[in-house]
C-alpha cells in the first residue's frame, strides 16, 4: 500500500512558531524586539485582518534579513535546524514521525516557513521538505518570496507539483491553523491539532 504521510511544521510539530523564534536566534533579542515595535502599525493591520498573512510575513523578512550573505544565513539556518528546531517540538512529535517512517510511508513536511532551516532539519531525519523558498539576488537574501508564500491552497499546489496523488491509496495529514485547511482537504485521514498523545 503506497501511503503519504503530510505534516505541517509551525504549531503541529513545534510548540511556537518557528520565523519568531529563528529571529532571535539570528539577531537577538533587543534587536528583534525594536524591529517588531518598529513594524507594530503594520502587524495590527495582519491582526485585524487588513493585509494578509503574506503581506505581513514578506515584509517582516525584508526587514530582518534583506541582503543578508547567503552562505552566512543558510550556516545560521542549518545551526538553528540542528541545535535549536529540537528544542521546538512538541513532545510525542518525533516518536509519530518515526512511526509513519516505519511504516515505509513518504513523510513530508508541508511548511510555510522558508525552507532554508524547515529542509535541513527535515533532511536529518529523512523527511521530504516543502517550503517557502526566498529569493536571493547576488549571492544575498532579499527578504521576499521566490515564488508564492507556501501557505493555504499554496501548499496543495506545491504538494500536486511533486506527487501524483492518484498514486497513493491513503493519504494522511497533520495540521493546526486555517493555513493547513486545503491539505487537509487532501486527506483520507486527517488530524487537526492533535497533541501526538499515545
Amino acid at each position: 500500500m503506497n501511503h503519504l504521510t503530510l505534516f505541517d511544521f509551525d504549531g503541529t510539530l513545534t510548540k511556537s512558531d518557528s520565523l519568531k523564534e529563528f529571529l532571535f536566534f539570528y539577531h537577538g533579542r533587543l534587536k528583534v524586539v525594536a524591529g517588531i515595535l518598529l513594524l507594530s502599525p503594520i502587524l495590527a493591520l495582519y491582526a485585524i485582518r487588513i493585509i494578509s498573512n503574506n503581506s505581513a510575513k514578506q515584509i517582516l523578512l525584508t526587514y530582518f534579513f534583506a541582503n543578508e550573505p547567503l552562505d552566512l544565513f543558510n550556516l545560521k539556518c542549518v545551526d538553528f535546524a540542528t541545535n535549536h528546531i529540537p528544542k521546538l517540538l512538541r513532545p510525542g512529535a518525533l516518536e509519530r514521525i518515526k512511526y509513519h517512517l516505519g511504516n515505509h510511508e513518504k513523510v513530508v513536511v508541508v511548511s510555510a516557513s522558508p525552507e532554508n532551516w524547515v529542509k535541513p532539519w527535515s533532511e536529518l531525519l529523512g523527511l521530504h521538505c516543502i517550503a517557502t523558498k526566498l529569493e536571493v539576488r547576488q549571492k544575498k537574501v532579499t527578504g521576499r518570496y521566490s515564488g508564492k508564500n507556501c501557505y493555504g491552497k499554496e501548499k496543495v499546489v506545491r504538494i500536486k507539483e511533486e506527487f501524483d496523488l492518484s498514486k497513493f491509496d491513503t493519504i494522511t495529514a497533520y495540521g493546526d491553523s486555517t493555513g493547513d485547511k486545503e491539505m487537509l482537504n487532501l486527506a483520507t485521514i486527517k488530524y487537526f491539532r492533535t497533541s501526538f498523545k499515545k
